[in-house]
């Protein structure tokens, strides 16, 4: 194989790599029935004219499962913090007692349940997209490099079911975690 095709195989893999992360970053800040600290990754506190990640700028520590504790390295931002966890939208309302802010995860009701999976589901559809997007530009790239160093055609097919095939793996991978997630979701 030439070495065009080898780098073809290794950008692929890697766009495809780099869409496994997302999903398990978007995953992990999916609500669940267990309290989750990177589900505050979304959060964004205007911390003196720049909105920066809560997770920066505290401590957050899982307490008894269904409490996350964030204990702010600045006291004086508690109300900023608390601002922008309502304006995030996670579900949660925070509790301040003057020094850290609880958050407490009650048990998520058959219907929020749903939704949540519909969520996952999505976010692996998305996921699948991304895949699909590094095999359309690997098959493009492939008769880029069929042209330029006329290839033969024996070749192209094999390498055309080596793409497939690593988009299958890719696709299965995802499979196998959005239904990790919606076991994860609906255990009660």
């Amino acid at each position: 194989m030439s070495e065009a095709l080898d780098e073809l195989f290794l950008f692929g893999e890697e766009k495809m790599e780099k869409a496994i992360t997302q999903l398990h970053r978007e995953f992990a800040a999916v609500r669940s029935n267990r309290a989750n600290p990177l589900i505050l990754d979304r959060v964004l506190v205007d911390y003196y004219g720049v909105p920066t990640q809560l997770r920066q700028m505290s401590q957050v520590t899982v307490q008894d499962g269904t409490t996350l504790v964030i204990s702010p390295y600045d006291k004086s931002i508690l109300k900023d913090i608390e601002k922008a966890i309502i304006k995030s939208e996670i579900g949660i309302t925070p509790n301040s007692d003057g020094v850290c802010i609880r958050l407490n995860f009650p048990p998520m009701t058959e219907e929020r349940r749903r939704e949540t999976v519909k969520e996952v589901k999505k976010i692996g559809e998305d996921t699948k997209v991304a895949i699909r997007n590094a095999r359309r530009d690997m098959t493009d790239d492939l008769k880029k490099i069929e042209k330029e160093e006329n290839l033969p055609e024996d070749l192209v097919k094999d390498t055309q079911d080596k793409i497939q095939k690593l988009t299958d793996k890719y696709t299965g991978i995802i499979d196998t975690e959005v239904a990790a997630k919606e076991k994860e979701v609906l255990t009660v």
